[in-house]
């Protein structure tokens, strides 16, 4: 525990500097606070939930790193920023990115998607649309959430965080 611990609290420190940035630009004020033990468990009732949660993202992306597999998560939000994008420049740019990253072969995070997949990418990033990847990103949001995601929630990690927690001197302040 101690070890997943260290893991999100770097993971967290790291993301947050440059979400704070943008959520002092928004008005909003997205911090990544503990959630409650009743927030975390609303993460098993969909994979959804937990992904539509800031904390609760980075708690998965964690666990995958740990498991070796933190490409999967990675692709898919490329994906989510991908189809995003409103200049047909930065959608070639962004699609070649995507595919050296991740589809072509030898990439630095390739993900496991079969062989037919990766040569129709292949072929529609040379005219990319919003759609070029959907059919990978499907694969991979199906592994991550019929294979990752069962262990996530079995894991110590998670149990953690949907145990009731000790009253902290800051919550006694009040």
């Amino acid at each position: 525990i101690k070890d997943w611990k260290k893991r999100l609290s770097y993971f967290l420190q790291n993301s947050s500097a440059s979400s704070n940035v943008k959520a002092s630009k928004g008005g909003k004020h997205h911090a990544y606070y503990r959630p409650s033990p009743e927030e975390a468990r609303l993460w098993a009732e969909a994979f959804d939930e937990l992904l539509a949660n800031k904390y609760g993202l980075a708690a998965f992306r964690a666990f995958l790193k740990s498991e070796f597999c933190e490409e999967n998560i990675e692709f898919w939000l490329a994906c989510e920023d991908f189809k995003k994008t409103k200049s047909p420049q930065k959608l070639t740019s962004k699609a070649k990115k995507i595919y050296n990253d991740f589809i072509e072969k030898e990439a630095p995070k390739e993900i496991n998607i079969d062989f037919q997949t990766k040569n129709t990418i292949a072929q529609n990033i040379q005219e990319a649309t919003h759609t070029c990847f959907s059919a990978a990103q499907k694969r991979v949001y199906s592994l991550m959430e019929n294979n990752s995601y069962p262990r996530f929630l079995e894991s110590e990690f998670y149990q953690e965080l949907c145990k009731k927690t000790p009253i902290t001197g800051a919550a006694q302040g009040t």
